[in-house]
């Protein structure tokens, strides 16, 4: 069972874990909130935007001369369901060996702080807070302008330092002592970074993609959505994949992203609503065709026919 309802709220309706377990001890229930089911904070609502503000996301995303930046899409949101799915799988897995049920309790707010984890951990050891920039990559890191748009470039690794000096015509960098070690680099990457720049001023984004991969630097373009609608990978990979929708026709939804070798995955359209009334009714919960008539007829359930129009 999966609810997101403010903590407390599925106990006052008494559907509550501690009621379930009584009607079937085998029962795994997903709490999805805000804050969580404990503490500080737990009687707050939220939605996906505070865990990107309230873990510091917010704060260390975007230009140093620009003010905290949320991402454009609801990665909390996205990251808390694969919490949630991966603790089902963990407890259904769990079960098998023990017989038993439990609750799970996810939040949007710990999702945040998944993704500070980092960063939390270097300022609790060094007192040092990062700060909105190029990136925490290294010198070179982060997204650099072009003639035609934006690049990502990232090569911080000292092993990749002589491929960057080849690829910015800085031979002499090589054994520079403001260079020769990733931390002087840091130290130093206004310099860096302005060669960069001074670089990428006089190529477009794909001359610059080239450019960088023909010295095996990692390089990739800053895509608008329309670009990354159309660029073949996620076609090809079936990481986007069209299916035929009962209302809207043909539309692009996530597709396949595990490619299991043996038993691939199989995306379709989202049922309508009470498409499977009858099947989980009737199959799996026994209930006689007259039964889930009566149902229907008190209003308990319903189905899209029963609409007049489309529901908002």
């Amino acid at each position: 069972m999966l609810q997101n309802f403010r903590p407390g709220t599925i106990d006052v309706m008494g559907f509550g874990y501690d009621v379930l377990k009584e009607l079937n001890p085998r029962i795994v229930m997903v709490n999805v909130s805000a804050y969580g089911q404990f503490g500080p904070y737990r009687e707050k609502i939220g939605y996906d935007p505070i865990g990107q503000t309230m873990s510091g996301i917010a704060m260390i995303t975007g230009e140093s001369d620009a003010p905290p930046t949320r991402a454009g899409v609801p990665i909390i949101d996205r990251t808390t369901a694969l919490h949630a799915a991966l603790g089902t799988m963990a407890a259904l897995y769990e079960r098998v060996e023990s017989g038993e049920g439990q609750s799970i309790d996810v939040c949007l707010a710990d999702t945040g702080y998944s993704y500070t984890e980092i960063p939390i951990s270097a300022y609790h050891g060094t007192g040092k807070q990062p700060t909105r920039g190029k990136g925490p990559e290294g010198a070179p890191g982060g997204i650099y302008p072009c003639k035609d748009g934006w690049v990502l470039i990232t090569a911080g690794d000292q092993h990749q330092w002589h491929r960057v000096c080849n690829a910015l015509n800085k031979p002499d960098w090589l054994e520079d002592p403001r260079f020769t070690s990733r931390p002087e680099r840091t130290k130093n990457k206004d310099i860096v970074n302005a060669r960069m720049d001074e670089v990428l001023s006089t190529m477009t984004t794909k001359e610059a993609i080239d450019h960088f991969t023909k010295h095996d630097v990692t390089a990739a373009p800053v895509n608008t959505i329309a670009e990354a609608a159309e660029d073949p990978h996620p076609w090809e990979r079936r990481t986007m994949v069209e299916v035929d929708d009962f209302q809207a026709g043909s539309i692009a939804v996530s597709g396949d992203f595990w490619h299991f070798s043996r038993t691939p995955v199989v995306i379709g359209s989202a049922p309508r609503v009470g498409e499977h009334n009858e099947d989980v009714l009737g199959d799996v919960l026994g209930y006689s065709a007259e039964e889930i008539s009566d149902l229907y007829a008190k209003k308990v359930i319903a189905n899209f026919d029963l609409y007049n129009e489309i529901p908002d």
